[in-house]
This record gives C-alpha cells, structure tokens and sequence, in this order.
C-alpha cells in the first residue's frame, strides 16, 4: 500500500490526514457528516485502494460500509493506546489524525477485533428486545399498583383470568381510562416481542454455531445468539479466563501483598450476554451445573452461586463451539474425562 489515511472521527464531523509514501507530503481536511456526497466524492475519488485507520467509537457503522463499498482497508484502533503514543501531549483534531496516520504507516497502529455486520444487528437487536421487555414489566408492575388501590386480590397481569377479573371490576372514569390504556400499551409491547423473537429466531436458524449451541440443556436462540454474537471466532481465545474475562464473568482480583481479595464480577463485556447466560443457567438441567450451583450457593450466597452457574454456562458454550461439538458430545467427553486434557481447561 501507498496510500494511508488518519482519520480523527467525530459524530458530526471528521478530520482527515493522508498521505501518499510516493512523495511523502500530508494532507489535511475537514468534512461535515452532513455533506455525505462529498465525503463519498473523496474515498471514491482516491484512485486506488487505501489503508484507513480510525478510533474505536459509535457511529461508525456507515463509514465503514462505505470504505468497504470503494475497496479500501479500514483498521479500527483502540483510543487509549493511540493517545499513548502520541509524540505530542497537545491534542487537536489534526494532530489526532496525524497520530494515526504516523501509526499506520510505522505498522504501529493499535488494532482491536470488531465484529462483522451480522453479529452487531443481532446484539442490537436483543438489546432491543431486553428494553421492550423492560418496557413491558414497567406497564404490569403499574397495572398492579392501580389494582392494588382498588383493593383486589393479586392475580397475574399475563394471565387470562386476570384480565378478566381486573376488567370485570368497577373503577372511576380515570381508573378505567388508565386501565384500558396499559392494557393495550402491554398487548402493543407483547406483539413487538413476538416479532422481534421471529426475527431473532430466523437468524439463529441460519448460523451453525448457535444451532450447535442449542443443544445444550436451558439454551435457547437467544443465548445462543447472544455467545456467539459477542464471542465471534472463540479461536483468538488462548483458555477459558479470556473467554470470562471478555464476557465479564472474571471476578476482580484486587490482592496485595500478603491480602488476597477477590471481589465482585468485572461486568466489561455484553451485558445482555451475561443476563442470558444467567437465565439460561437457571433453565438448565445439566447435572454439573446444578450439582456445582448447590455446591457453591449451601456456602456462599445464592447470587455468587447464580453467577458461577453463568460463567460455567459460558465456558461450555465456549468449548462446544472451539472443538465444533454438540451437546450430546460434549457430555460423552465429559464422562469419560477427555475435556480435561484440553488447554482451555488448564
């Protein structure tokens, strides 16, 4: 490549610094979001295949389709490290940019591991759906306290017959109108759960990994989806404290000298990916899992034991999809001891 490109990308606006290894000169420029055409205009106009090199931020979803659209290479960076290495203590937008674009030309630049497009859509898409379900206890919980004022007895919000006993009672005008509101404000937040879990459902259908997944006692599409979306290729993982690491499942050493302190989960990966796990690992009837959930909740706390009942989970999931095995294997290796030769169980 001769072509290198810093880019100091902001939400509304980016800096740009490039350079060609064929003269050497740098260039600077500034480009609105706003004017997309021109931004387009000038990756298409480049006449031959780029390096690019940005920050990790948001946003960045329909940059990087149109970089890839015009055949150049776009390497993400962590910020962190990029500033680090900055000959300058100053910082501007086109000292940024020059930063990295005397990264990338030094092969210096700080890479991290994006996920490809499928995996985001569909972590955005169980974010989504856990809010609507959020959205959703936020309507029953208040159908309760109405009912509660009125003095009825308890009955489930999702249930038929508690529907009919809560819209059998006699209630003001005020009560009424806010009963038949949340009542159709629930209906409306259940069927965009129910869409929401077709599509998901359709996806995890056309991915090896997570049918693969669904094998496992208490898994479903969704924390099939949610492993495999947040982990993408297990095989940049070296053992099983990556894997826990990389989800938030670690516990946080905080140890010194002769104090040896471990304390809560590092909570650093998918949040929705924990969440899942956890439920999944209720669900489950696999017998370690629940022999060891016993073991560790009749000494400690039920939540530590909850938690270690997840990153168990995980580390399944993670050995399933690293020796591409389902669930019926993986119990056979099991049995008969194979899986602890394994590194990742070193």
């Amino acid at each position: 490549m001769t072509l290198y490109i810093g880019v100091d990308f902001h939400p509304h606006q980016q800096t740009v610094a490039s350079c060609d290894t064929r003269d050497g000169e740098i260039r600077f420029l500034t480009f609105k979001h706003s004017d997309k055409s021109m931004i387009r205009s000038f990756y298409g106009g480049l006449g031959e295949a780029a390096v690019i090199g940005v920050e990790a931020t948001g946003g960045l979803d329909w940059f990087e389709e149109m970089i890839f659209e015009n055949g150049h290479k776009l390497m993400v960076g962590n910020p962190h490290e990029i500033r680090r290495r900055a000959m300058s203590r100053h910082k501007s937008d086109r000292r940024d940019a020059e930063t990295i674009l005397d990264l990338l030309m030094h092969r210096e630049f700080p890479e991290v591991w994006r996920r490809n497009q499928e995996s985001r859509i569909a972590l955005e898409m169980l974010r989504f759906r856990q809010n609507l379900v959020k959205q959703r206890t936020s309507v029953a919980n208040q159908l309760q306290a109405l009912a509660r004022k009125r003095g009825l007895p308890r009955f489930g919000t999702r249930t038929k017959k508690g529907r009919t006993l809560f819209l059998a009672a006699d209630l003001s005008e005020s009560d009424s109108y806010l009963r038949e509101s949340l009542y159709r404000l629930f209906d409306d937040l259940s069927d965009q759960i129910e869409r929401v879990d077709g599509r998901l459902q359709g996806i995890a259908s056309e991915i090896e990994e997570a049918k693969r997944l669904m094998t496992h006692s208490g898994v479903g599409f969704r924390t099939a989806l949610a492993v495999t979306a947040t982990l993408g290729d297990v095989s940049r993982f070296n053992n099983i404290r990556q894997v826990s690491a990389f989800v938030g499942l670690d516990p946080l050493n905080k140890s010194t000298g002769e104090t040896k302190r471990i304390g809560r989960i590092s909570k650093r990966g998918s949040r929705v990916c924990r969440f899942l796990l956890g439920q999944a690992a209720a669900r489950s009837s696999d017998p370690r899992l629940r022999a060891s959930y016993k073991r560790i909740s009749s000494r400690r706390t039920t939540a530590v034991a909850k938690v270690a009942a997840a990153r168990r989970l995980l580390v399944n999931c993670y050995i399933m999809l690293r020796d591409g095995i389902d669930y019926a294997e993986f119990t056979r290796r099991g049995e008969v001891g194979l899986h602890e030769n394994t590194p990742a169980s070193k």
